[in-house]
Formats: structure tokens, C-alpha cells, sequence
């Protein structure tokens, strides 16, 4: 029997349950997952506050890792034995589970040098940086980005990644605590959004011009004042929203504000094709046990404490990365 954890209805972190199924064996195309790890993502709340609709009874996320030990008809690139990890760049949803049957389709094989832990911590923020520093914009050597949540699992990430590639990253966050993690992992300057005023702090940090990007993962709350920070013909990437859903709003006013590019990218466009998938997913690695991108895991919790997880994640008690130990 396999514990997972699900809800029957939407709401709080109180709606979620620890249940035992049976998981039988792998249908075509499928694979029988002994899972090592299962990462802890803030989307796992928008799934089971009713944000993103799921049919009900629903499992809850959608990124983890571990062992094949079954596979079904139809799959030739992976074998038992197999270590491999998952987002959610396909039907993966249900991964708070210590075993499951997943679609073969989304899997990336893991290299003997990444632990479990490690991947389950880097799989989607270090795909997500990825694809942001590979393939969102043609970054040069010396440009600005500004990096809400700089203290955050995917900020920590970028910013390192940001670092190697020359790039000066001007980081927010909450407290003077998170300020010097995100410093020491390759923040030029931080910003602390409590009490100063955003745009007008990267105005004063880059003599008035503004950043080429900014990555805003908050949403509502940081969304003109993300506007504001850009310089003219700069690009804003918007990542999630952590705050609340972005109001409606006039395209004029990109104009208004200097011909603004504005993105909102889902994983999924970046990461489903496997050849791209599995570039990434190699440079992100090789980054990693390198030692030039170090991982972070500030909290790890067991599937039991899955209630306490997500209200810390709902309010910004986690800095870096969070995972469920199995």
C-alpha cells in the first residue's frame, strides 16, 4: 500500500488528507514509481485552494523523484532500475505519494551524481531558471535583471545562474535575513520590499535607466511597481502570483511605460518537448555537481505534515527550497 496525500474538496491547507491506495501495475505507456522524494511548490496551493481546477477527489503535486520498479507495455526509454525525476510538464499531478503510476512521457533520467533529495528540491526551479536564462531573452554580459522573491527556491537558483552568466541581479525580499542569503547567492544589491519603495530604489541603483527584466513571481502586489523598474524596450516576465491574480489592464499602457515586452510563460511550452527537456535538464545538472549552483533545502517535512507545509509555504516561512523526505 502506497500513502498519498489528497483532497476531497477545495480550500485551506486543512482540506488535505492522508489516504492509503493500492497501486497496482503499470498500463501501456506507464511506469511504477518508487519515490525517493516529492517536492514542495507553491502551485501545490493554487491545485487545492481551487485556483487551478482538478476533478475531485484530486492528488496533490506534481514534481518528484525515484526508482522504476515496474514498467508497462510500450516503454522502451526507461527500465527498472531507472532513476528518474518529474515536473509538471504533463499529467504528473499526484505526486505527494511514497509510490505511484506515472505516464513515462515526462520523465528525465537522473544522473548517479544528484541525490533524490537534490532533485526533488531543483527539478522545476532549476528548470525553470533554465529556461529563463536559455530561452526567454537573448541576455548579454552585463545586463540588469530585477528578481522578486530573491530568497525564494526558483530566486536562488536564478540568481546563481544570473552570476554565471555576467548578469547583475537586483533581488527583493522581506527581511534583512533573506537579504543576505539572497546576496550570498549572487545578488548585486536587494531590495527590501517592506519598507522601500521598489522602482524607486532601482531607478536609484541604476542611475535612472531601469533593468533590461524583471522575473515577478508575486503577482497583484509587485505588478506596476515591476512595470516601473523596466527600462525602455525592457522585458517583463511574469512567473506566478503569490499575491493574487494581476488585475485587467490596458496593453497602451506598455507603450506608455516604454515599449515594454511583457511574457507569461508556463513551463510546459518550455520543457514538453523532450529534446529541449532533456538539454536543459543536463546543463541544469551538470551546473549543480559542478559545485558552480548549490541547492539550498531549508525545510524538509514527511507526508504527514503536509497540513503544516503548506500553511509555512502560504506564509513566506520557507526560504529556499522545501521537500517531503520518504
Amino acid at each position: 500500500m502506497a500513502k498519498v496525500i489528497r483532497y476531497h474538496e477545495v480550500g485551506g491547507p486543512e482540506v488535505l488528507r492522508q489516504e492509503e491506495i493500492e497501486v497496482g501495475q503499470p498500463g501501456p505507456g506507464q511506469v511504477r514509481l518508487k519515490q525517493g522524494a516529492v517536492a514542495l511548490n507553491f502551485a501545490d496551493t493554487y491545485f487545492r485552494s481551487g485556483l487551478y481546477p482538478a476533478p475531485l477527489p484530486a492528488g496533490v503535486g506534481s514534481e518528484a523523484c525515484g526508482t522504476i520498479t515496474a514498467v508497462g507495455d510500450g516503454v522502451t526509454d526507461f527500465k527498472v532500475g531507472d532513476r528518474v525525476t518529474y515536473t509538471g510538464a504533463l499529467n504528473t499531478i499526484g505526486a505527494y505519494a511514497t509510490e505511484r503510476l506515472i505516464s513515462a512521457a515526462p520523465l528525465i533520467r537522473l544522473p548517479d551524481n544528484i541525490s533524490f533529495e537534490t532533485a526533488a528540491a531543483i527539478t522545476m526551479r532549476g528548470l525553470t531558471a533554465a529556461y529563463l536564462m536559455r530561452r526567454i531573452w537573448d541576455f548579454k554580459k552585463g545586463d540588469t535583471i530585477l528578481l522578486h522573491a530573491a530568497a525564494g527556491g526558483v530566486g536562488l537558483l536564478v540568481s546563481q545562474w544570473a552570476k554565471l552568466e555576467g548578469l547583475n541581479v537586483i533581488g527583493t525580499v522581506s527581511s534583512d535575513a533573506k537579504a543576505e542569503v539572497a546576496k550570498a547567492n549572487g545578488c548585486v544589491h536587494t531590495i527590501n520590499y517592506s519598507h522601500e519603495d521598489v522602482a524607486k530604489r532601482v531607478r536609484e541603483l541604476t542611475d535612472g535607466v531601469g533593468v533590461n527584466a524583471v522575473f515577478d513571481s508575486v503577482g497583484k502586489d509587485t505588478f506596476e511597481g515591476s512595470l516601473n523598474s523596466l527600462k525602455v524596450r525592457g522585458l517583463m516576465v511574469c512567473l506566478g502570483t503569490a499575491s493574487g491574480s494581476i488585475a485587467p489592464f490596458n496593453p497602451q499602457m506598455l507603450a506608455g511605460k516604454g515599449s515594454l515586452f511583457l511574457t507569461r510563460p508556463a513551463s510546459a511550452h518550455y520543457i514538453a518537448d523532450p529534446l529541449e527537456r532533456a538539454e536543459l535538464a543536463n546543463e541544469l545538472f551538470a551546473h549543480v555537481a559542478e559545485g558552480r549552483i548549490k541547492v539550498d533545502i531549508s525545510k524538509r517535512y514527511v507526508l504527514e505534515d503536509a497540513v503544516q507545509a503548506h500553511r509555512d509555504l502560504e506564509a513566506r516561512k520557507i526560504v529556499g527550497s522545501a521537500i517531503f523526505t520518504l
